[in-house]
């Protein structure tokens, strides 16, 4: 099973053996967790007439006492003391609690006490805290992802939350996945090291019975990454359909395309459009009782290819007037130049035509100088300073210093990996072979530091000098599943290579998992938050 048939499966369970007319109430957290794998109509199949959030259902004070409450929320404190004030004055006829992590037994003592009318006729734990985006790609939608920039020893109080919220979501994962891996980190990010060894010390100590899959145990892996060792990828853009927010599970169009390049997702809407075409105009052609009776039965089909149809048309359209717009076939030819093939001389004039350009706009601007200062740091300080008063110049929004905050966070000197493939042999070779052949589409050339993760991991090639262990526990063979958690954000990009890689290595699942799911504006919202956080913390 992947993610998304396990959260589809636990939310079936929780409504289905549940009779009759339901409510179900949600907190801000659990109506993305479910939105994303259940759809309305799907919750009206399950009798589910009123969707609540706790904040709202504790201000109603109408009863509905002909209604059955489901609750699924994350079990938080604050949550906790909502429903005690919900069972105190209970406003339907009965309460079934079912919470998305592990409950702590205080917790389960404040409900029981605070249940005098003995409407809970249950509490469970179903382990789903975390949003399934795709199979193997998950979300925890952390709202101060900018926190794990910032030092975690001396940093604002944050940095605990931010820490807490991915234990919880990657021991979810593991429950819902039945596994207790064995856990690495990147040594030199404190971040992940705290969350690794926090994610040990719940799953071999604190809650151990809980994970004790005894048949599972050394095959599988949990990698906690940060984002900052690519900060490359974040600033690209991307050019498949999933950037697009749709689900895979409701629409088959997105499903099928959602990891194709934009060139051949015109094509298939082109297919597409067709094919609906020739249905319409069958539909036109009605001769007989017959053929009125077979397009009465079909109508509703008719009605839903009509609806894809133009919904998928006017996505396209829109995002081929954006790309007109921002002149993003030209921004992104250099982009990926500045991410895959070198050559500053030449990477400096495209940079500096790019930024002369009035077309381009402020944020491409200023993602071309953070590509071009991340690839020559360090061979071309003279014109990186020429880029930096460029960008100043023309862009008001720009915030003064932001790229070499990003060179202070993600620069050379603080990277562990090989980001450019210009240190390890093999990876020279690798790129000049690529040069050699050329590559299909000049947009998509760019390749993900993750993928050279994976592959690591297959071939047992991971350093445990920058991937240590955490405790006493050892990887025995290649492990059959892998969550790599990514401490900062993943990509669509990102989810891409692993949809990819795990088609061709059937042996093993790699599973994708992040804070938050990062667009270049994201990231960019991000790393200024954290910039304008270390210059006060510094004047104080």
């Amino acid at each position: 099973m992947v993610l998304i048939p396990l959260v589809r499966d636990y939310i079936d369970r929780m409504l289905h053996d549940i009779p009759g007319m339901k409510v179900l109430v949600l907190d801000p957290q659990s109506v993305g967790m479910v939105s994303v794998v259940y759809s309305q109509s799907d919750l009206l199949r399950k009798e589910v007439f009123l969707v609540e959030t706790v904040d709202n259902a504790s201000s109603s004070r109408e009863s509905m006492a002909h209604l059955k409450a489901v609750y699924f929320l994350r079990p938080s404190s604050d949550n906790v003391q909502k429903l005690r004030r919900h069972l105190a004055a209970p406003r339907f006829a009965e309460y079934h609690l079912f919470f998305s992590n592990i409950l702590k037994i205080p917790q389960i003592q404040v409900l029981a006490d605070s249940d005098e009318q003995e409407v809970v006729q249950q509490v469970q734990e179903f382990y789903a805290d975390f949003c399934a985006i795709d199979p193997y790609h998950f979300t925890l939608n952390i709202q101060n992802n900018h926190m794990y920039m910032l030092p975690t020893l001396v940093g604002p109080p944050g940095i605990q939350s931010f820490c807490d919220r991915a234990v919880d979501g990657i021991a979810s994962v593991f429950l819902a996945l039945k596994r207790r891996p064995i856990i690495r980190y990147q040594r030199a990010s404190d971040a992940a090291k705290r969350i690794a060894q926090e994610t040990a010390r719940l799953m071999y100590d604190q809650e151990s019975g809980l994970f004790d899959f005894r048949r599972t145990e050394n095959s599988s892996l949990l990698l906690v990454i940060d984002r900052r060792d690519d900060p490359v990828t974040p600033l690209l853009n991307q050019w498949t359909y999933q950037e697009v927010v749709l689900s895979s599970i409701h629409d088959d169009f997105f499903r099928v395309n959602m990891f194709e390049n934009f060139g051949d997702l015109g094509m298939n809407i082109k297919r597409m459009v067709d094919d609906f075409q020739h249905l319409s105009k069958s539909s036109l052609n009605l001769q007989s009782i017959g053929d009125m009776a077979k397009f009465v039965t079909n109508y509703p089909e008719y009605r839903k290819a009509h609806g894809n149809v133009t919904k998928h048309v006017a996505l396209v359209s829109e995002m081929s007037r954006i790309v007109e717009e921002r002149k993003l076939m030209l921004v992104s030819q250099t982009e990926q130049e500045l991410a895959c093939t070198s050559g500053q001389a030449a990477a400096f004039e495209a940079v500096t035509s790019l930024l002369n350009n009035e077309s381009v706009s402020d944020i491409d601007r200023l993602r071309l100088v953070m590509l071009y200062a991340l690839r020559y740091e360090k061979e071309s300080p003279v014109q990186l300073m020429q880029l930096f008063n460029k960008l100043a110049s023309r862009s008001a929004k720009y915030k003064s210093g932001l790229v070499q905050f990003l060179l202070k966070q993600a620069g050379v000197d603080k990277r562990t990996c090989d980001l450019y493939g210009n240190r390890d042999l093999l990876n020279i070779a690798r790129n000049m072979a690529r040069g050699l052949k050329g590559v299909e589409n000049v947009y998509t050339q760019h390749q993900p530091l993750l993928f050279q993760t994976m592959e690591g991991i297959m071939k047992g090639r991971l350093r445990d000098a920058d991937y240590p262990l955490v405790g006493n526990h050892f990887q025995q063979g290649r492990p059959q599943d892998v969550v790599i958690f990514i401490v900062g954000g993943t990509t669509y990009e990102e989810a891409r290579s692993v949809a990819l890689f795990n088609t061709a290595n059937p042996g093993v699942r790699f599973f994708l998992g992040g804070s938050a799911v990062l667009n270049s504006k994201r990231f960019l919202e991000d790393l200024g938050e954290a910039q304008r956080i270390s210059k006060s913390s510094t004047l104080v």
